[in-house]
């Protein structure tokens, strides 16, 4: 969700930067605006001197021009924090069956499911990457494939095999993932 909102926003900003700076820089090279149009000609400022000193002397302008610039420094301030947010799991829950829990490092997790499926049978190199909630952790897992091998078998063999220890040892309900899978070139090879 944040991704989408993300790009979505950034979508905008640069579509109205782009809708404005072409417009100044049309005018600016002559062609004639319409009548609706901010600037009026080539020669037009963008802010003229009453323009600018308009609301000067009116009690409510500077405590509105502050609010609005610390809303946006607060929204640009939590756009940073989301983006730089850590997106890596810290530590996962684990039902110890007592009605009490215990904490598993995430990267002792990540660590176990990716030797694991590392040394699944047509798998050249894997990495694991743990997010979502501690309680519900999902799994992002990305595969290099030995060229002679079949996807689908090395789905199955992931999914039946180094997910489910993972699932199992961590005593969750339910351990979804999301798996990448490419296949490694291998250079020819003269024949002699």
């Amino acid at each position: 969700m944040l991704r989408i909102v993300n790009r979505v926003l950034l979508g905008l900003a640069g579509l109205v930067l782009v809708v404005a700076g072409g417009s100044v820089l049309a005018v600016g090279l002559g062609v004639k605006p319409p009548s609706w149009w901010v600037y009026h000609g080539m020669h037009d400022v963008l802010l003229s001197a009453a323009a600018r000193t308009r609301w000067r002397d009116e009690g409510w302008w500077w405590p509105a021009v502050i609010a609005v610039l610390a809303v946006v420094l607060l929204l640009a301030v939590w756009w940073l924090s989301a983006v730089l947010r850590r997106r890596r799991l810290g530590e996962v829950l684990v039902d110890t069956g007592d009605g009490e829990g215990a904490l598993l490092r995430g990267r002792a997790l990540e660590g176990a499911l990716t030797g694991e499926a590392g040394q699944l049978n047509g798998v050249e190199r894997a990495q694991v990457r743990l997010t979502g909630r501690r309680s519900t952790p999902e799994a992002r897992v990305r595969i290099l494939l030995q060229p002679h091998i079949d996807p689908g078998d090395a789905l199955h063999r992931l999914a039946a095999e180094a997910i489910a220890h993972a699932r199992d040892s961590a005593g969750l309900a339910a351990l979804p993932a999301e798996v990448r899978m490419h296949g490694a070139r291998h250079r020819a090879e003269r024949v002699s």
